[in-house]
């Protein structure tokens, strides 16, 4: 049987996948994948194969995958065509390489033609995609990042105490980056699951006044939540220094590392109760409870978004 691949481990989810895939599998089984070589230095050093990938280049893409078996494909941090393209560059690839089976990080409700997530257009193509190229599949479709609501958070602790976007009072099992990662290591080490579609969420439903809530008791603060439209949380985001779409400049250290249009047209999603899927996926693939939103705010240092990480921003 051939290795356990895992792309983007010079990535937050990526990397943190990683992790939990050493402690779950032995590095021998292993192959690693990232387009900064300086990354792969302490995976190589374990005794993991690394190899160094631009999936926005088709050509030699073959070698990366030879002599995988399932390969775990973290979805890129741009959106549109782009990330299209380098998504069926990597799938492609790792047919032809002999790879039969492909773990996806996807986006809850995405397949849905309704949702106006401007990202899940990507990872409906992407899911698509995997499926016509006949391949087996593990579409891990994932809650909001907890991670970035809590940076968010805090961003109006230190401003005015008024969160302020479009989400209303649409429902969202937040999810720990942590988990979703943990989710990749355990999905991509099941031989059971086939042609699955597992919903990665959190332990709750909860609109974003009450996830502020929580937030409040948790750490002492006082951010209340205000209920903005579309346009009015373009406008916010403009005032960051946001750009509206991931072709633009992002700012090193930003709070939000992410595009307008994607993060805008996600709370048009939530509201619009595009989002509200919760299941008890996340268990039954890893043994583990979901961490709660409460303990992410008790332990908020170790729940940040971080930095951006993409060749292409």
């Amino acid at each position: 049987m051939g290795k356990l691949i895992l792309t983007g481990v010079d990535g937050n989810l990526g990397g943190q996948a990683a992790d939990y895939l050493l402690e779950i599998a032995k590095p021998e089984q292993l192959i690693f994948t990232g387009y900064n070589p300086d990354s792969l230095e302490r995976y190589a050093a374990l005794g993991v194969e690394t190899r160094v990938a631009d999936f926005n280049v088709r050509e030699g893409l073959e070698k990366v995958f030879e002599g995988g078996d399932v390969m775990a494909l973290v979805s890129m941090p741009f959106v549109g065509v782009k990330r299209q393209r380098a998504h069926g560059n990597a799938i492609d690839a790792a047919k032809a390489a002999g790879v039969t089976k492909i773990v996806y990080t996807s986006l809850v409700n995405a397949a849905d033609p309704t949702n106006p997530s401007v990202e899940k257009k990507d990872h409906a193509w992407t899911e698509q995609h995997i499926q016509e190229a006949g391949l087996d599949y593990i579409f891990l479709r994932n809650s909001q990042y907890a991670e970035a609501m809590i940076t968010n958070y805090f961003t109006y602790v230190h401003t005015d105490g008024v969160l302020k976007n479009s989400q209303g009072d649409g429902l969202m099992a937040y999810i720990s980056r942590k988990d979703c990662a943990k989710a990749v290591a355990y999905a991509l080490c099941d031989s059971d699951l086939h042609h699955a579609i597992e919903n990665i969420n959190g332990p709750e439903l909860m609109t974003i006044a009450q996830f502020i809530e929580i937030g409040n008791t948790a750490t002492g603060n006082h951010v209340v939540y205000q209920k903005i439209t579309d346009e009015e949380n373009y406008q916010v985001f403009d005032a960051m220094g946001v750009p509206r779409t991931t072709d633009g400049v992002f700012q090193e250290g930003s709070e939000a590392p992410f595009s307008s249009d994607g993060m805008v047209t996600f709370a048009q999603a939530i509201r619009e109760g595009k989002m509200d899927v919760f299941t008890d996926d996340f268990k039954k693939l890893t043994g583990d409870d979901p961490i709660t939103v409460k303990y992410m705010f008790e332990h908020a240092d170790e729940f940040q978004i971080g930095d951006r990480h993409s060749k292409d921003a």
